[in-house]
């Protein structure tokens, strides 16, 4: 009987991996071989036109001297900053606010919270762009009629950069809530309850059982929006009207902008493969930080 058993369990756990292995075949040929392949590149002198000559760490040597690689990796992490921050913040306030029994129409709230996740970038940034217009835009209008002058949203980084930030706000925070929303309604209410029966406020009970209950949900959106902020393209390409150059000063050149030029203006595919290659261990030694913080916090509540 247990050998039955036994030869039961191997099987399906034969067939766990057999309907698993479609996602593994695809990651490996989509994922993992050009990540593999990029690596590669990355040591050779390589153009659109087929020529590959060896040159070992040179482009590796000359990424760490590249002023350009230090400019661009301040401004994605000044905008990244600028959006992730405030977003995640935002959006928590937004889903408890959504799990409000008493909210009314909660249904289509939810589902009005998610349009701009679903609009086009590229329309985003094209409404984002005349509005914050240097000469004719409706916010420098706006301000005017405050008493306060013009602002060069296009030719002053900083402020060029608090917009950028603002159109990945805009598009991306509905998609945080409707993740926070999702935690926050697996929290069991005779937490709350109990809470409430001891006479904790609202607040005591925010930080006391909501921050622990939804943490890993925390730092899995945290993970996520690091990820996604540190590989901004569309919306700097976009409002800089400079393509990859990111400005006229190289204010909005992000470190994908800078891996593009680098590609597909200049022709030099291994260098922009090194580029890609410090992008990746960048991202990964900061997604590795958050791990540690998120694993030492959950064992502190245990």
């Amino acid at each position: 009987m247990s050998k039955a058993i036994h030869i039961s369990r191997k099987e399906e756990s034969r067939a766990g991996y057999l309907f698993l292995s479609p996602f593994f075949l695809l990651f490996g040929i989509f994922g993992l071989l050009p990540i593999i392949f990029t690596f590669y590149v990355s040591f050779f002198k390589w153009d659109l036109l087929g020529t590959q000559e060896w040159v070992g760490l040179d482009n590796y040597i000359e990424l760490v001297a590249d002023e350009r690689f230090y400019s661009s990796l301040g401004n994605t992490i000044s905008i990244f900053l600028l959006s992730s921050a405030p977003q995640l913040v935002a959006a928590l306030l937004l889903a408890l606010v959504l799990n409000n029994k008493k909210l009314r129409f909660r249904t289509f709230w939810r589902s009005v919270i998610l349009f701009p996740f679903i609009t086009s970038t590229v329309a985003v940034a094209v409404v984002f762009g005349a509005m914050f217009a240097d000469n004719g835009g409706m916010v420098n209008w706006a301000l005017g009629f405050l008493g306060v002058g013009p602002v060069p949203w296009h030719a002053d980084g900083l402020a060029g950069q608090f917009v950028i930030a603002m159109m990945v706000n805009w598009r991306w925070t509905g998609y945080n809530t409707l993740i926070f929303l999702a935690a926050l309604q697996a929290i069991p209410a005779e937490l709350y309850e109990a809470a409430e029966v001891d006479g904790a406020t609202k607040l005591s009970q925010f930080f006391n059982i909501t921050i622990p209950q939804i943490r890993p949900t925390i730092f899995f959106t945290v993970v996520t929006s690091t990820i996604g902020g540190l590989q901004i393209f569309a919306e700097p390409y976009m409002f800089s009207g400079t393509g990859y150059a990111g400005g006229s000063d190289g204010q909005f050149r992000t470190m994908t902008l800078f891996l593009f030029d680098q590609a597909f203006a200049q022709l030099r595919l291994g260098y922009s493969s090194a580029i890609a290659v410090g992008l990746f261990l960048i991202i990964a030694i900061i997604a590795g930080v958050n791990f540690l913080i998120s694993s030492k916090l959950v064992k502190a509540d245990k």
